[in-house]
């Protein structure tokens, strides 16, 4: 049976669609599963005025969805344990109420909630002044815009095939006159029943001159994950802490606090090891090990894996971040130096893939655990106890 296509949105035709459901009684050629929906809606109210939003049900995993936002995964739930975090931005916020240049070009914080959202294109890392490069784009805010760019492009796809497949389409342009301009096309998909999403992306070059691109997938985990002692794990030839705070906690760079008063954020930089297929497995597991949130991404494409661990108290944004990106998040200057930028020219692209998967048992987790020990056995880790050259 041939895959269907519903459109939800397309600029270019004037396509708009407010609200629609898809199931199994609209679509019972799809499935005979009659457990999965999507639902697509707008927000009113406050700051989420004309915020479009997708709810994603394969039947036992949830998702939503924000193509308002760069195609960004708001939360979601499994077999009801909930996945995101408890951020202090409680509901989507609208691009248009965002202004990434307030506060020292920290703005990008006001609409910061996601369980997954993208850092780039054309930069991510601290605000700063950039002179190098394009000179309109030298003053860079806090990981870019692409997260506040709204899709210009929806939608969705339903594949019978393997047992019944969803996959949702975004594209979103980022540029502008004399600027860098850059697509991002985007697809999430997930299998009917299944713990386990994935989000396939490309970036393409739309200038007629070369330019310089950077991405970062922000995949930020609470609550019940997170906790005290809750453990972090990943196959790595070479690791060093950010700066001389992150150095502080080298002892335990691998382990959580609980929620703790006037923590300071600490981060972590990695050079991962992949498996025999190229994917590299990040697991962050809870304190007995019968939960985790496994991250698998493509080493090839994804060569960088920042961990930052901000364990504020719960009011103020209890969370880490397990963070594959085709860079650090340095200021783009230093990226720049050490070759991590994506030199992209007209019409070239590059593409990532990142997987995110579900355990809800000890014995799955301990079979991920057993993968990295034996992908870390193939050769010596090298630990820098203090911020490193070559990684900030």
């Amino acid at each position: 049976m041939e895959a269907k296509q519903v459109l939800f949105t397309d600029v270019n035709t004037q396509t708009w669609i407010e609200e629609v459901l898809l199931n199994a009684e609209s679509h019972s050629e799809f499935s005979a599963d009659p457990n999965w929906s999507i639902y697509k809606k707008q927000l009113h109210g406050g700051q989420s005025e004309g915020v479009d939003l997708i709810e994603i049900d394969n039947g036992a995993l949830r998702l939503s969805l924000l193509p308002t936002r760069g195609m960004g995964v708001w939360k979601g739930s499994y077999q009801e344990i909930p996945l995101g975090w408890d951020s202090p931005v409680k509901a989507p916020v609208n691009p248009a109420f965002i202004n990434l240049s307030e506060r020292g070009g920290l703005g990008w914080l006001s609409g910061f909630n996601e369980l997954v959202c993208r850092c780039g294109l054309i930069s991510n890392g601290p605000p700063g002044q950039d002179t190098a490069g394009n000179p309109i784009e030298s003053d860079l805010t806090l990981h870019g815009r692409i997260a506040n760019t709204p899709a210009h492009y929806v939608s969705v796809e339903l594949d019978p095939r393997d047992g019944g497949w969803i996959r949702i389409t975004g594209k979103m342009e980022e540029g502008m006159l004399f600027g860098s301009h850059f697509l991002l096309e985007s697809t999430l998909e997930t299998q009917l029943g299944s713990a386990e999403f994935a989000i396939h992306d490309r970036v393409t070059n739309l200038g007629p001159v070369t330019a310089e691109s950077e991405l970062l997938y922000h995949i930020n985990v609470g609550s019940p994950f997170l906790e005290a002692g809750a453990q972090f794990e990943i196959p790595f030839a070479e690791m060093a802490p950010r700066d001389s705070r992150a150095a502080e906690g080298m002892a335990g760079f691998n382990t959580y606090l609980g929620p703790t008063t006037d923590y300071a954020e600490q981060a972590y930089y990695f050079k991962p090891i992949c498996d025999d297929n190229g994917y590299t497995p990040a697991l962050l597991s809870d304190k007995k090990g019968g939960l985790g949130f496994l991250v698998n991404f493509k080493q090839g494409d994804l060569p960088c894996f920042t961990l930052w661990k901000n364990t504020q108290t719960e009011s103020a944004g209890y969370v880490t971040g397990l963070e594959p990106g085709i860079n650090f998040p340095n200021f783009r200057a230093i990226e720049r130096e050490q070759g991590r930028l994506k030199n992209l020219s007209p019409g070239s692209s590059y593409q990532t893939e990142i997987q995110i998967s579900i355990l809800n048992n000890s014995d799955s987790v301990d079979e991920i655990r057993q993968k990295i020990t034996k992908l870390s056995e193939k050769s010596e880790s090298i630990i820098h106890d203090e911020p490193h050259a070559q990684f900030s």
